[in-house]
């Protein structure tokens, strides 16, 4: 099985097309045409990423986010960005990001959320009817619950080592908005949903304030946000390619078992 007949598949779920202006998705090491052994499915790529890809014999690297961003002028091995880069190469390891193109689709990130947390009814946050995509999610829970109870919740199902909110409203969380990654910009529109809670992360000082007693803004973390999206991605691509892999002589698709977080708490 040749890596384009992967991305075809993945193309299915998250378009390239998709993804933001800014972003740098796609193919970012390697050739379409190359054949496919085992695949790694990751959040981050990073060195020790490309480790477990060796001692697995994966030769393809699925990783939401792009270990090449802003681009590369040289390859000296200075930075983890060249050296993650420099190993994938030689080890002759292919990598293909998919970060916002899987962020704007309706079963992308923003939907594993819901789904880690039971809520219903989902619908684009901010929808972009052109296209057929948005961002992030609206839903509820079939229940609702007081706000002690849905920060546990919260706590507890995105094993989050601390969370940060806004000031109580006093009021039941039934309608929840959320958003994974970086989610600042998407506040007021979960005012204006008249959502009772904003899930998202990368919140700063001042963007608590706009909680204005109005909705629970809730920070469980960019990595915590985003952890899910390998196992979606790895259920996905087992679903599509279970029922002709053996005839094609492909292996194994393994879900990454590094934490890639940055962020430690004490």
């Amino acid at each position: 099985m040749k890596i384009k007949e992967i991305t075809n598949l993945l193309e299915e779920l998250a378009p390239l097309n998709d993804a933001e202006d800014f972003d740098n998705v796609g193919l970012l090491i390697g050739n379409y045409q190359n054949k496919v052994n085992n695949i790694l499915v990751t959040l981050d790529t990073l060195e020790v990423t490309i480790d477990e890809a060796i001692s697995k014999k994966c030769n393809l690297i699925i990783s939401f986010h792009p270990i090449i961003f802003n681009g590369l002028k040289h390859l000296n091995g200075n930075n983890y960005v060249e050296r993650v880069t420099i190993k994938a190469i030689q080890n002759n390891i292919s990598i293909y990001a998919m970060h916002t193109a899987l962020d704007n689709s309706f079963d992308g990130v923003s939907a594993k959320m819901c789904e880690v947390l039971g809520l219903v009814n989902r619908q684009f946050l901010i929808p972009n009817p052109l296209k057929n995509i948005g961002m992030g999610m609206l839903a509820e829970f079939n229940t609702e619950m007081e706000e002690i109870n849905f920060l546990n919740l919260l706590k507890n199902k995105f094993n989050a080592n601390g969370i940060r909110h806004s000031a109580l409203i006093h009021k039941k969380i039934k309608k929840v908005a959320l958003l994974g990654g970086s989610g600042a910009f998407a506040i007021e529109h979960a005012k204006k949903l008249n959502a009772d809670a904003y899930i998202s992360s990368d919140f700063k000082y001042h963007d608590f304030f706009k909680a204005e007693n109005n909705i629970l803004l809730v920070d469980i973390g960019h990595y915590e946000s985003e952890q899910f999206t390998k196992n979606l991605l790895v259920d996905y691509l087992n679903k599509k390619i279970s029922n002709f892999a053996a005839a094609l002589n492909f292996s194994n698709i393994f879900l990454s078992e590094n934490n890639t977080n940055p962020i430690n708490y004490l």
